[in-house]
């Protein structure tokens, strides 16, 4: 297990026992402690993923995330001390993969970058060019299962991993109306403590990368007071 974790939190005390969590568990770990520092290591260092603290001096994580996004869709695991619904939306709207409230247990964020860490996996090893062979297409939009793409228009989008892979997740199973938490279970891996928004969020930022008009959708449609589903046009 040769993946690179960048740790970029403020307080040694923390940042030196994620570190010595994370090295523990096989990963190679750099730190940061505050967020011009984590963004420069960041675009520079190419790590495999990010955990990334909300409240940095020099420069907030939420702005650090915005500027990461700007080029690279590297999966970012947000770290907040805050409790306000607002700030987590904020972050996931951001571009951040995933989020977790402090105080956590390592054995819960290490589940969460074990599996983010394996799409992200998934997606490098489909990389190669290669026969296509999971092809969903729909109106305008084309999936590539194999090779983690989505083309609107034949222009490829920039979809973050979390996007691609609830946009999969729904696409493969067309008009199949899918409730928050099973898409929590199913696409985040985990259980989420009932933060049904995290799907609210990240279905917002999928209809305004693949849809005409986000208010009015034609792909991914919600049924009131259910879920969601994938409309095949």
């Amino acid at each position: 297990m040769d993946a690179t974790i960048l740790i970029v939190e403020d307080e040694k005390n923390i940042n030196d026992v994620l570190g010595f969590t994370f090295a523990k568990s096989g990963y190679k770990t750099l730190s940061a402690y505050d967020g011009p520092t984590g963004l420069d290591m960041c675009l520079n260092e190419k790590p495999d993923l990010v955990l990334l603290d909300v409240n940095l001096p020099g420069m907030d994580g939420m702005d650090v995330c915005k500027q990461i996004r700007k080029t690279s869709n590297v999966p970012i695991i947000m770290l907040t001390a805050r409790e306000d619904e607002v700030d987590k939306v904020l972050g996931l709207e951001l571009g951040a993969d995933d989020y977790i409230t402090k105080p956590y247990s390592a054995r819960e964020l290490t589940a969460r970058v074990k599996a983010l860490l394996r799409r992200a996996n998934a997606d490098n090893s489909n990389s190669e060019p290669k026969e296509n062979t999971g092809i969903i297409t729909s109106g305008d939009v084309t999936i590539n299962v194999d090779r983690y793409e989505v083309k609107k228009n034949g222009k490829t989008l920039d979809i973050t991993l979390r996007e691609f892979e609830l946009l999969k997740f729904l696409a493969e199973a067309p008009d199949q109306i899918f409730s928050r938490e099973v898409l929590l279970e199913n696409v985040w891996g985990y259980e989420y403590l009932g933060d049904v928004r995290t799907v609210d969020v990240t279905i917002r930022r999928l209809r305004e990368k693949i849809e005409d008009d986000p208010s009015m959708p034609r792909y991914i449609i919600t049924k009131r007071s259910i879920g969601y589903y994938f409309n095949k046009i």
